[in-house]
């Protein structure tokens, strides 16, 4: 009876170790995931920066020179938005695959292993 104790018991701390590896690793993942969200949503602020500049600068060239040139500058202006707004959107996809903060597979498999040590305690 003592060894099965023993025996159970180790198996038990076996578990329990390869959870936390498991919650260590996953918890590893989501933070490189908010790390490269964060990064993105970096990057769209100084393209949506510099997109504010270039329509300054499009301002300034609608009324001090003909068509062309301010023409010109609103096209910058359009591609820095464009590349605001798919650096953007990048980086709430990559927020958003990250959330919740928490280990969730790590969760459902220790609710899994206590309910099967529950079910062969009562047995």
């Amino acid at each position: 009876m003592s060894e099965l104790v023993q025996q159970a018991s180790r198996q038990l701390t076996e578990l329990v170790r390869g959870e936390l590896r498991l919650a260590q690793a996953e918890m590893k993942e989501k933070g490189k995931r908010y790390g490269k969200g964060g990064g993105l949503f970096g990057s769209a602020s100084v393209a949506g920066f510099l997109m504010l500049q270039a329509l300054v600068a499009t301002a300034i060239a609608a009324l001090a020179v003909p068509l062309p040139v301010w023409a010109a500058a609103l096209i910058v202006t359009a591609v820095l938005g464009v590349i605001a707004a798919v650096l953007a959107m990048s980086g709430k996809r990559q927020v958003d695959r990250a959330a919740p903060p928490v280990p969730a597979q790590t969760i459902e498999n220790v609710k899994a292993d206590a309910a099967e040590i529950k079910r062969s305690a009562h047995r």
